[in-house]
């Protein structure tokens, strides 16, 4: 599977640039969504791969890079609805042993909603934040974990700063659980919001883990201020400050 931006171009492209009829009675601002979503090349590209969303193509990209989703890791998706996350990660780690002679990995998702099946998933219907949640995955999983990752984020509010300030607790209450379920040199992998409120959470992540970096994905929309914080080698104890 190739991270790659898919080009555009002839009778296909221009297909896809095709504008939304106003219904009646129709919000401009759906208007807008809809539009936005049949001229996305990413959104017809999952569809035609199967992919449950868009989303898949920037955890690709940002494994790509990284090259986290090896064989036989064992890996932690939160906030995994509706799934698309998994549906990459399966086969990169080898979930269903398919790779001959290389080591089979396990995936948990965990979701307060009912996500379908996923071949080579397991699913955890549960809220990450309840007590005793990192038991409950950490049993799930078989053990700890080599990666624990994220794509969540609030339901927007309309207000820029507020909806930045959800998505940033969503992310450090994720790296917590994180630093309880991470085994030693594992990775963290969250989606962030520029704004200002991410600081004390990249300090704590670079007294955590080895590496800090961010990456905006070329999947992830241009005008839309999310990039994802990709944390490497997790340590044993945090490092002095």
């Amino acid at each position: 599977m190739s991270g790659a931006k898919p080009s555009g171009g002839g009778r296909g492209a221009r297909e896809l640039r095709q504008k939304v009829k106003t219904a009646k009675g129709r919000k401009l601002s759906s208007k807008l969504w809809l539009e936005r979503q049949i001229n996305d090349p990413y959104v017809a590209r999952a569809q035609a791969e199967g992919y449950r969303g868009r989303a898949a193509f920037k955890i690709m990209e940002i494994d790509d890079k990284h090259r986290f989703l090896v064989p036989g890791a064992r890996v932690v998706d939160l906030g995994c609805a509706p799934g698309g996350w998994l549906q990459v990660a399966v086969p990169r780690i080898n979930a269903l042993g398919e790779k001959s002679g290389k080591r089979t990995g396990r995936i948990v998702g965990v979701d307060l909603q009912d996500v379908d099946p996923v071949p080579g998933a397991v699913l955890l219907k549960l809220d990450f934040l309840d007590e005793g949640a990192d038991d409950a995955v950490k049993a799930a999983l078989g053990g700890p974990a080599d990666v624990v990752m994220s794509d969540m984020a609030a339901s927007s509010s309309g207000h820029k700063q507020t909806d930045h300030i959800r998505i940033m607790a969503l992310c450090e209450a994720a790296a917590l659980l994180a630093f309880d379920i991470l085994e030693p040199g594992g990775v963290f992998v969250a989606k962030v919001l520029s704004g200002g409120a991410e600081n004390e959470l990249l300090a704590e992540l670079k007294r955590r883990f080895k590496k800090v970096s961010h990456m905006k994905p070329p999947s992830s929309r241009k005008d839309s201020s999310e990039k994802f914080v990709v944390a490497t080698g997790f340590r044993d104890a945090p490092a002095d400050d």
